[in-house]
């Protein structure tokens, strides 16, 4: 039994690597990521997530997923919305280090998380900010081409970002949701299509929110 529990994390590894064709400097960042997590996860709740497998599948694959339908070799800026334990934003940088990322998170345990995680993978071009939501839309400036959220706020209250005295406005918002969920009418002019994709036997979906 211990022999076969040691192979599990290898294979795992091995699976993910081959799914997403990760180089070896790409794998170990996701390797010292999901060890990082596991640490600091025993003090602060990060994740209800506990064993290598479910982290690997329901948070990184589940993060990166959304590469399938953007090219994010062409996109610069990415914003996410209460990203929690860096999820999806930290994942995809992994993989498209061109992306410049503002991690939007209101607790403080969390954003030293972050830090020490950005840190301890050597992330550049990566800002930890404290500001809720409607403060960063309210006061801040930026050239932003995609706010990613993981159904972290109600989309009502993210498209608040689409009042025409918003600087965000023409940016676009993709919110990771359950393949069962149905948009808030209070939201519905807003969404402009949904993507399907599945994670092991689940289905789940982007939905995409633009002005027009």
């Amino acid at each position: 039994m211990k022999k076969n529990r040691e192979k599990e994390p290898q294979k795992i590894w091995a699976s993910f690597a081959q799914e997403l064709k990760l180089t070896d400097e790409q794998l170990e960042k996701f390797q010292k990521y999901a060890q990082i997590l596991e640490e600091w996860n025993e003090n602060i709740n990060l994740t209800a997530i506990t064993n290598l497998g479910g982290v690997v599948r329901q948070h990184f694959l589940d993060s990166v997923a959304f590469q399938d339908f953007v090219d994010l070799t062409k996109t610069k800026l990415i914003v996410d919305v209460g990203t929690g334990a860096g999820f999806p934003a930290l994942p995809l940088k992994i993989l498209y280090p061109n992306l410049e990322v503002i991690l939007i998170e209101v607790n403080k345990k969390k954003q030293k998380f972050l830090q020490a995680l950005i840190q301890e993978l050597d992330l550049q071009n990566v800002e930890v900010c404290d500001l809720d939501w409607r403060t960063f839309l309210r006061t801040t400036q930026a050239n932003v081409d995609l706010f990613l959220t993981r159904a972290a706020i109600d989309e009502v209250e993210l498209c608040r970002m689409f009042k025409p005295s918003c600087e965000y406005k023409n940016s676009t918002l993709v919110y990771w949701v359950a393949d069962e969920w149905q948009v808030d009418p209070k939201a519905a002019e807003f969404l402009k299509e949904t993507k399907n994709y599945k994670l092991g036997k689940k289905h789940r979906k982007l939905a995409f929110f633009r002005l027009d």
